[in-house]
C-alpha cells in the first residue's frame, strides 16, 4: 500500500482485474460485522490480500455515518505495525468501501476459545504488543475505549493488529471524556457510573481485563444478568487464580483497579518487572518502530490551509470551533491543533488522489468511482463536490438494490445475544463466559445522535453512538 491503490475493478473470476495495479474483489466474504459485510480483495500484479469493508450508506443514520467518519480520520492518523492499516477509502451513492490490511490469523477472540489460557510467555508476546500500539495511539491523544479480544485481530505470524476505532476518540490536554461506550465485560468503573472519565486510563482497565482472560482463560467479571455484571465491575472484586505468577497479579492489581487515579500508567506498565520480564524473550524495547513522527511547523498568516484536512479534523469531533483551529495552526508554538493538521495531511501527501484512467466500459450502475481524501461523506444523496474521480471497484455480488449477504459473523451474532444493548436493560441472555461461547455486546448509555467526545472545557453535548 505504499505507493496507494492506483486503480481498482472487481471480477468473479478468481479476482482478476483489468489492468495495471487494478485489484480484484472475490466472490468469498470474510465475514460482517455491525456496519456492514467484509469481502476480501487481492491486487493483480503484487498478489497482496486487502480486506474491504462494504457498508450500505443508506441503511446508516446521519449519526453512524459520524460514526464512520471519526473512524476514517482516526485510522488516517494512526501507523503502527500492531494497529490495523487503512489503505483507502471509497464511495459511491450506494456504497462506502474501505480498503484495509487483510491479517489471515483471525480474531484472538477465536484463538483464546480454541487454546484455553495461554503460558505466561505467549500472554508477555501478545500483552507487549497491545501496550505498543496503545502507547502510540495516546502519544497522539486518541483513546481507543472498546478493546477486548474480538478487536484484536492476528496476522499469519500471530502479531497483533488492533482494530475497530468506531468508539475511539481524541482526547486532547487534560479534559476528559464524556461518552459512556464500550463492551461491560472490558469496561471500568467509572465509565459504566456514567461519570466523566479519562480515556486513556479506561483503555489500561481494558488492557487489564484482557491480560487476565490470556492468562486464565475466563474473565475477571462475568454474570449471567447484565445489571448484576455492571454492579460486579463497579466493585472491582475479582478472584486471582494461583497459577498467574505472583509478579503478574501486582500487575493485574495494578491495571484493574477501582480508583482512576490509583491505576497503572502506559508508562508505569512499560517499567514494570512481569513486562520487562522473561528470559530468552525479546527485549521489549526492540519492538517495531511505529510510523512516521512529523514535523511540525508554523503556517504564514495568509497561508491556505488545505480543506480535505480541515474536514478530516472537523469530523474527530473536537475540532469544531473553526476560527480556534485556524489560529492555533497558525501559531508559533507547538500544539495539539497542529501535531493532527501535519500528520493528516504527510498522510495525503504520500498517498494522493489518482487522476482519471482510460478504463473499459463497464455496466454497473454506479461503481465506486470516487476516492476519498477526506472522511466527510455525502449525505442524503447530495454528493459532495468530486475534485478527483474514478472507477475503483465494482461489487458484482451486491446488486438487487439490498445490501450484501452476510456471513459467519451474522450468523453469530443472531445465534447469541444483542450486540448492541442499552444499560437500562435488565437481565440479559449473555453467558456465563464469554470467552467459550459469545461475544461481549457494545453498549451506549444515551441514544441521541452526535459526533465524538468533547473535551471538558467546552463545546456542545457530545455524542453517543455506536
Amino acid at each position: 500500500g505504499g505507493g496507494g491503490w492506483g486503480g481498482w475493478s472487481a471480477g468473479s473470476e478468481g479476482g482478476r482485474g483489468w489492468g495495471a495495479g487494478f485489484l480484484g474483489l472475490r466472490e468469498d466474504g470474510m465475514g460482517s460485522g455491525l456496519l456492514g459485510l467484509v469481502k476480501l480483495g487481492v491486487h493483480c500484479i503484487t498478489g497482496q490480500k486487502v480486506a474491504i469493508k462494504i457498508v450500505n450508506r443508506e441503511k446508516l443514520s446521519e449519526s453512524v455515518l459520524m460514526k464512520v467518519e471519526r473512524e476514517i480520520a482516526i485510522l488516517k492518523l494512526i501507523e503502527h505495525p500492531h494497529v490495523l492499516k487503512l489503505h483507502d477509502v471509497y464511495e459511491n451513492k450506494k456504497y462506502l468501501y474501505l480498503v484495509l490490511e487483510h491479517v489471515s490469523g483471525g480474531e484472538l477472540f477465536d484463538y483464546l476459545v480454541k487454546k484455553g489460557r495461554l503460558t505466561p510467555k505467549e500472554a508477555r508476546k501478545f500483552f507487549r504488543q497491545i501496550v505498543s500500539a496503545l502507547d502510540f495511539c495516546h502519544s497522539y491523544s486518541i483513546c481507543h475505549r472498546d478493546l477486548k479480544p474480538e478487536n484484536l485481530l492476528l496476522d499469519e505470524k500471530n502479531n497483533i493488529r488492533i482494530a475497530d476505532f468506531g468508539m475511539a476518540s481524541l482526547q486532547v490536554g487534560d479534559s476528559l471524556l464524556e461518552t459512556s461506550c464500550g463492551s461491560p465485560h472490558y469496561a471500568c468503573p467509572e465509565v459504566i457510573k456514567g461519570e466523566k472519565y479519562d480515556g486513556r486510563r479506561a483503555d489500561m482497565w481494558s488492557c487489564g481485563v484482557i491480560l487476565f482472560a490470556l492468562l486464565v482463560g475466563a474473565l475477571p467479571f462475568d454474570d449471567d444478568n447484565l445489571r448484576q455484571l455492571l454492579e460486579k465491575v463497579k466493585r472491582g472484586v475479582f478472584h486471582m487464580p494461583h497459577f498467574i505468577p505472583p509478579d503478574c497479579q501486582s500487575l493485574l492489581r495494578g491495571m484493574i483497579e477501582v480508583e482512576p487515579e490509583k491505576r497503572l500508567s502506559l508508562e508505569q506498565i512499560q517499567k514494570h518487572p512481569w513486562y520487562l520480564g522473561g528470559k530468552h524473550e525479546p527485549d521489549p524495547c526492540l519492538e517495531p518502530a511505529p510510523g512516521r513522527r512529523v514535523a511540525m511547523r508554523s503556517l504564514p498568516s495568509n497561508g491556505e490551509l488545505d480543506p480535505d484536512v480541515l474536514e478530516s479534523m472537523a469530523s474527530l469531533g473536537c475540532f469544531r470551533d473553526r476560527e480556534r483551529l485556524h489560529r492555533e495552526l497558525r501559531s508559533e508554538e507547538e500544539n495539539q491543533e497542529k501535531m493532527i493538521y501535519y500528520l493528516l495531511l504527510d498522510r495525503k501527501e504520500r498517498y494522493p488522489s489518482c487522476e482519471d484512467q482510460d478504463l473499459p466500459p463497464r455496466n454497473d450502475v454506479d461503481p465506486p468511482r470516487k476516492r476519498v481524501d477526506s472522511p466527510m461523506l455525502s449525505r442524503h444523496g447530495k454528493r459532495r463536490p468530486e475534485r478527483k474521480s474514478m472507477e475503483v471497484l465494482s461489487i458484482t455480488d451486491a446488486g438487487g438494490g439490498g445490501s450484501p449477504v452476510p456471513t459467519r459473523r451474522a450468523l453469530e451474532m443472531a445465534q447469541h445475544s444483542q450486540r448492541s444493548r442499552s444499560v437500562s436493560g435488565a437481565s440479559t441472555g449473555l453467558s456465563s463466559s464469554p470467552l467459550s461461547s459469545p461475544r461481549s455486546p457494545v453498549f451506549s448509555f444515551s441514544p441521541e445522535p452526535g459526533a465524538g467526545d468533547e473535551a471538558r472545557g467546552g463545546g456542545s453535548p457530545t455524542s453517543k453512538t455506536q
